[in-house]
């Protein structure tokens, strides 16, 4: 079980957090996340969902020292900085991750000879 957070939610609490050192408050550590967990296979199962595609798996063994369970308490951040996540179901993050390949298909690599 693992907590997914929407890279667009972590950038929001990246700059809350710079505009919290701004204006003068500590230096602080933040858990960020949904709250939820997700198992491998509910994230597989959502985005066949998402994207009307079967996702090739296989079962293996659990790799050494993985914890069973892994979610964050964004709390803190919630109450010190105002945060709270936008995306907050794994087939929303997952949608908007396949809105972007789906516009680019190529990724990054096309834009980053561009920029050469």
């Amino acid at each position: 079980m693992r907590d997914y957070i929407h890279i667009d939610d972590l950038a929001v609490a990246h700059v809350l957090a710079l505009e919290a050192l701004e204006q003068g408050s500590p230096t602080a550590t933040y858990n960020l996340g949904s709250g939820r967990g997700y198992s491998v296979l509910e994230v597989i199962k959502a985005a066949e969902k998402v994207t009307g595609q079967k996702v090739p798996y296989r079962f293996g063994p659990r790799r050494p020292g993985d914890p069973g369970v892994l979610v964050a308490s964004a709390e803190k951040a919630i109450e010190e900085l105002g945060w709270r996540p936008q995306y907050t179901s794994l087939e929303e993050i997952i949608a908007t991750a396949w809105k972007w390949y789906s516009n680019n298909p190529d990724g990054f690599s096309a834009g980053c000879s561009q920029m050469s």
